[in-house]
């Protein structure tokens, strides 16, 4: 089981749903034709309509042509990756329930029902709110963020544990960036059975890659300043010769 840890500076469900839609690569959609899974075929709205552009055999696309009524409707499915290899890498699941039309060569879909599903659990997410959210303004960048992170810069990521409860550290084998938003960096800790996420808020928000730059420097500098987890010493202790 994962460890629970409660921070105020994190993103609201509508706006975590839409920096999902943001940053998914692909999607699966499911109607009375049957499913298929897209890849690079979608773009969203201003206000969160999502518009899929499918081969011109496509059964959605007869699913919306034969329509009796004209706007049929589907399941889109969108998965949250973590773009660093780790454990349960399914970070979250978008459900959008939709009706769909063709328009302008493209399919245009609009919510009814949109679903959010994280470690946390899944909830409904409000109508209203989801058309008003805007994405996480790092959510296309985190990617490379983050693979760089722990690509680059393991002994960053290693000085940052500096700012986790030690009793969070404790079996820990490894630990990866799993995340990162306007708000905070989390942490994957992975112990020998099972594994815990530990939110790292920033003092602020990071309204661009040129903000998180300075505030991942604030962690840093209250990381050196903070005495080593005794976790992870004996970790090289018992590591050692």
């Amino acid at each position: 089981m994962g460890d629970r840890h409660t921070w105020t500076a994190a993103p609201a469900a509508a706006e975590r749903a839409r920096s999902v839609l943001a940053a998914a690569w692909s999607c699966a959609v499911t109607a009375e034709g049957g499913r298929e899974e897209l890849v690079g075929a979608h773009t969203v709205t201003a206000d969160g309509r999502v518009l899929l552009h499918v081969p011109d055999d496509s059964t959605l696309t007869a699913v919306a042509v034969c329509a009796p009524r004209g706007e049929p409707s589907a399941v889109l499915e969108f998965a949250d990756v973590a773009p660093v290899p780790v454990r349960n890498r399914i970070r979250a699941r978008l459900w959008m329930v939709s009706r769909f039309v063709l328009a302008d060569g493209h399919l245009e879909f609009r919510p009814s029902r949109v679903v959010l599903r994280e470690a946390s659990g899944a909830l409904v997410v409000d109508l209203d709110e989801f058309a008003d959210a805007v994405p996480d303004p790092l959510a296309t960048a985190e990617a490379g963020l983050l693979t760089h992170l722990a690509d680059a810069h393991p002994d960053a990521v290693e000085r940052l544990t500096r700012l986790v409860e030690p009793e969070s550290l404790h079996g820990a084998v490894r630990v990866q960036p799993l995340a990162v938003d306007r708000h905070g960096l989390t942490l994957r800790i992975e112990r020998a059975r099972g594994n815990g996420d530990v939110r790292l808020s920033f003092h602020s928000p990071a309204d661009d890659v040129s903000q998180l730059t300075e505030r991942m420097h604030v962690l840093l500098t209250q990381a050196s300043s903070a005495s080593c987890p005794r976790a992870l010493q004996r970790q090289r202790t018992d590591g050692d010769g």
